[in-house]
């Protein structure tokens, strides 16, 4: 668990960060997000160290981590940054074995968990190990630095805009993967983004962050139909609030008795896959796999929820 109590920056007379305090369970993804000078990224840097607290603390299961020398800190939390800061020198089992290294991990042991995460990231070894970072596509560069912020199997994880140098289709299976893995591994995860879209797509929790202070700290059901302030509800925006809140819905969630013609839809699909799918192939409802139907008018129903 990360507990963050009243926590403040201060440059100058002006406070960056100003009096946040938020918890995260363990397991958990946390998204922060806000337009830019939010304080966003200077939060999540102070639980790493990255940048000293001028006020208030950070335990990491009920340990101050103001207790515990900055450099000890850091291995034990897996940092990953926009543009995945590979050191272009390295190949990519020598980035993704960094910290392991410092660490003192037998060599045996290192190069089995470089090998495992490579798998995991889809990335095969006997390919991949001895590549240079230049010989990456950005796709494949940006896995590898997760996989090198993973390496030392962290409990926390902290990503800062991870996807943001990504096209749009890199970009949507990068946080895909990202989401399937964090689950698998039940990683806590703390993401900063200023991508409201990036934000409903991956978190378990938003939090919104405007001019230093925290504004609102939700699922991101209740973010969507109750912002708590103006700046939350102009942040969702209204143009597509209702498709972002059928994104969050499965499809066995909506289904009901029945059967329909033509193609089955899977039950852990969106209800957004599944109006695109109505939409696009003209039909009313469709059969799910396993069993039932999910129609036009549900899906209808669930995205006009208020």
């Amino acid at each position: 668990m990360i507990e963050i109590r009243n926590l403040t920056r201060l440059y100058g007379r002006t406070a960056v960060v100003d009096d946040v305090s938020l918890t995260v369970d363990s397991g958990q993804l946390l998204v922060l997000v806000g337009t830019s000078g939010s304080g966003k990224t200077t939060l999540l840097r102070m639980i790493n160290r990255l940048v000293e607290p001028s006020a208030g603390r950070v335990l990491i299961d009920g340990v101050d981590t103001a207790t515990l020398p900055a450099h000890l800190l850091r291995r034990r939390i897996g940092y990953a940054i926009q543009g995945h800061g590979l050191f272009p020198h390295r190949t990519v089992a020598q980035n993704i074995a960094t910290v392991p290294r410092l660490l003192g991990w037998p060599r045996a042991q290192i190069d089995a968990r470089v090998d495992e995460l490579l798998h995991l990231f889809q990335l095969d070894p006997a390919v991949f190990r001895d590549r240079m970072p230049h010989q990456l596509s950005g796709g494949q560069a940006q896995r590898v630095g997760v996989a090198r912020a993973l390496a030392a199997k962290p409990d926390l994880l902290l990503m800062d805009e991870p996807f943001g140098a990504l096209d749009p289709l890199i970009r949507a299976k990068a946080q895909a993967d990202l989401k399937e893995i964090q689950r698998r591994l039940g990683t806590t995860l703390i993401l900063v983004t200023h991508d409201m879209a990036e934000a409903v797509a991956l978190g378990d929790r938003i939090a919104v962050m405007d001019k230093g202070r925290l504004l609102q700290d939700d699922t991101p059901a209740t973010i969507l139909t109750d912002p708590a302030t103006p700046f939350v509800r102009d942040l969702i925006g209204t143009s597509d609030r209702a498709l972002r809140l059928l994104s969050l819905t499965p499809v066995a969630a909506l289904a009901t008795p029945g059967e329909a013609p033509g193609p089955a839809i899977a039950p852990d699909a969106s209800g957004r896959d599944a109006l695109a799918e109505c939409l696009w192939s003209g039909r009313a409802a469709l059969p799910v796999e396993g069993g039932g139907i999910v129609t036009l008018d549900t899906l209808r129903a669930q995205a006009s929820q208020r």
